[in-house]
C-alpha cells in the first residue's frame, strides 16, 4: 500500500503545482483552445482558454510511479510500463494533434487516417509485447483470451488478440475523447473508473494464484504494479480536476483523452476484465452510443435523435446549466463503477 499512496500523493501534488505553470507557459505562447462554429453557442466564450492539459497529468503520472518505485526499492514491473507506455504513447499522437490546432488556429488537427496510424503503431507495440515476457510462473501480462471478471472461452489466438486489442484502444480513445466536451466530464469519470482498478488490483494480488492455487484465484503477472499504475494516474488527473473543474481554466485536449483512453484499456486488458470495463465507464460507453444513434439514426431517416450529439449536447440545448450536466453525469457515473466493483466482488459473496 506504501507504494500506492506515495504515486498518488506525488502525482496529485506534481500536477496541482504544475498545472497552473503550464498554463502560463501556453498563454504565453498563444496555444489557445479553438472551439468549432457548429457546436453550442454557449462553448464561444471558452475559445482561447489554454489546452494540452493533458501533458501535465503524464508527465505527473510518469513522476508518481517513478518516485513510489524509487523510494520502497521496488523494481518497475513490465506490466506497469506497458500500460505508462500506452498512455505516453497515445497522449504523445493527441499531443500532436492538439499542436496542429492550435498552432493553424483550427478546430481540427490531424488528419484521421493519419491519427489512427499513430494509434496503431503505439496500440500493436502494446498488444504484441503484453504476449511476451512471462514470469517465473509462466504468466504473461496479457493471455490471447477475452475476459470479463478473468479470462474465459478458449483462447482466440495472438493475431486476433492484436486487433480485438486495437478495437478497445481506438473505442476507448476515442469515447473519452467525446465525453471530453464540458468542464470536467472527461476527468471525473475517468478517475472513478482508476480508483476501481486500484481496489481491483490489490484484490487481485491478495487472490493470487501465484500465492495459492484456490477457487477463485487471479492468473494476473503484476497486479500490485498495476495498482500502482492506476493510483498513479488517478492522483494526477484529480490534480488536473482542480483545475478542469467548471469553470476550467484549462483543458486536457487530445492529448489527454487519447492518454486517458489508453491507460483504461491498459489495465483492463492486463487485469484480465475486458468486457468489465464497459460497465465500469458505462458513462463513456452511454455518450459515444448517443454519437452512433444520431448518425445512423440520421442516415437511415434523414432526421436527428437528439438536438445534438454527444448526449451532453443535447442537454445543453434543452437548458440544462453546464454544471447541472455535469455533476448529473458525474453521479450516472459513480453509479456505473459502483456496478462493476459489485459484479467483480460478487464471486467472492458467500454462497447459501
Amino acid at each position: 500500500m506504501t507504494n500506492i499512496i506515495i504515486a498518488a500523493g506525488v502525482a496529485l501534488i506534481f500536477v496541482m503545482v504544475g498545472t497552473p505553470v503550464w498554463i502560463r507557459i501556453v498563454n504565453r505562447l498563444g496555444y489557445g483552445q479553438m472551439i468549432r462554429d457548429e457546436g453550442p453557442e454557449a462553448h464561444l466564450n471558452k475559445r482561447g482558454t489554454p489546452t494540452m492539459g493533458g501533458t501535465v497529468f503524464i508527465v505527473g503520472s510518469l513522476v508518481g510511479y517513478g518516485v513510489a518505485h524509487l523510494v520502497t526499492g521496488d523494481e518497475p514491473t513490465i506490466s506497469g510500463l506497458l500500460v505508462l507506455f500506452l498512455m505516453t504513447g497515445l497522449g504523445l499522437v493527441g499531443f500532436v494533434d492538439d499542436y496542429i490546432k492550435v498552432f493553424k488556429q483550427r478546430s481540427l488537427g490531424l488528419r484521421s487516417g493519419a491519427k489512427m496510424i499513430g494509434i496503431i503503431l503505439v496500440g500493436v507495440v502494446f498488444a504484441v509485447a503484453s504476449l511476451n515476457f512471462p514470469n517465473g510462473y509462466d504468466v504473461t501480462p496479457a493471455d490471447p483470451h477475452l475476459s470479463f471478471l478473468r479470462d474465459f472461452g478458449p483462447s482466440i489466438g495472438p493475431y486476433l488478440f492484436v486487433v480485438w486489442a486495437l478495437l478497445l484502444i481506438a473505442a476507448m480513445s476515442n469515447g473519452v475523447n467525446l465525453t471530453d466536451g464540458l468542464d470536467g466530464l472527461a476527468a471525473g469519470p475517468a478517475g472513478m473508473v482508476l480508483a476501481a482498478y486500484v481496489i481491483i488490483g490489490n484484490w487481485q494480488l491478495r487472490n493470487s494464484c501465484a500465492a495459492a492455487l484456490v477457487p477463485n484465484c487471479y492468473s494476473v503477472r503484476d497486479p500490485l504494479d498495476l495498482a500502482v499504475v492506476a493510483a498513479a494516474v488517478l492522483g494526477g488527473v484529480f490534480g488536473f480536476l482542480w483545475w478542469n473543474a467548471p469553470p476550467a481554466k484549462i483543458f486536457m485536449g487530445d492529448t489527454g483523452s487519447l492518454a486517458l483512453g489508453g491507460v483504461l484499456v491498459g489495465l483492463a486488458i492486463l487485469t484480465r476484465t475486458q468486457f468489465l470495463l464497459a460497465i465500469l465507464c458505462g458513462l463513456i460507453v452511454m455518450i459515444t452510443l448517443s454519437v452512433m444513434i444520431q448518425v445512423g439514426g440520421f442516415k437511415l431517416t434523414g432526421k436527428r435523435v437528439f438536438k445534438m450529439a454527444p448526449l451532453q449536447h443535447h442537454f445543453e440545448l434543452s437548458g440544462w446549466a453546464e454544471t447541472t450536466i455535469v455533476v448529473r453525469f458525474w453521479l450516472m457515473s459513480a453509479l456505473f463503477t459502483a456496478i462493476g466493483i459489485g459484479l467483480f466482488y460478487l464471486e467472492w459473496m458467500p454462497k447459501k
